[in-house]
């Protein structure tokens, strides 16, 4: 389906293009790169798997486990908005960061979805995805403590995992252009020899 731009009022504007099929690409593979990286630090020790796997603290946590999650949560998805770049073959850097972005959304409605399902294949930082322990068991009992304190740190962790997958995407479509990797590349980008035909097809494809 194609839908072209359309003009509003005295404010004219054009729509960009969303090409879907690299953003659904780009997604699965962000989500399969999600419980790779859950299972290798799961197998490694960096982090653990399953309602076993959610911290009460985060003082106990080591530093090589922190850097690996930090690591794991931003790689998973520069992978998914690198390959959305270059499935669409976009060369510009501001609509390949606008498509990662996207596959983020995406990948991260599926991974809530997942997760509703069984949080247990999730590991270290995505395992407060899940539905959170911390509810009792019948209406009137108290709240474990401990299952709050690990609801609040799982909170806190996939909080910061999300966000981190948010900049890998952005960062990961930019990668996926080609284009140099600075701000200021957009003032020379008309002048630079070589440089890519802008696009005059403003649609929207599914």
């Amino acid at each position: 389906m194609r839908e072209s731009a359309t003009a509003v009022g005295a404010n004219r504007w054009a729509a960009w293009p969303v090409f879907w099929t690299p953003v659904l690409v780009g997604a699965l593979a962000a989500i399969v790169a999600v419980a790779l990286f859950g299972v290798i630090g799961t197998a490694i020790g960096a982090s653990k798997a399953g309602a076993a796997g959610r911290i009460t603290t985060f003082s106990g946590i080591g530093l090589g486990a922190l850097a690996y999650a930090v690591f794991a949560s931003f790689l998973a998805f520069v992978i998914g908005g690198w390959i959305t770049a270059r499935v669409g073959g976009i060369t510009w850097a501001e609509p390949a960061m606008l498509h990662g972005a996207i596959a983020f959304l995406v990948a991260t409605v599926g991974l809530l979805a997942m997760a509703s399902f069984g949080g247990a294949v999730y590991s270290g930082w995505y395992a407060a995805l899940a539905p959170s322990p911390a509810v009792p068991a019948a209406p009137g009992q108290p709240v474990d403590p401990n299952a709050a304190k690990a609801a609040a740190a799982g909170a806190t962790a996939a909080a910061a995992a999300v966000l981190l997958g948010l900049a890998g995407s952005v960062v990961g479509g930019w990668m996926g252009s080609g284009e140099p990797m600075n701000l200021t590349h957009y003032k020379t980008r008309g002048t630079t020899v070589g440089s890519r035909p802008v696009t005059s097809d403003r649609t929207t494809r599914i």
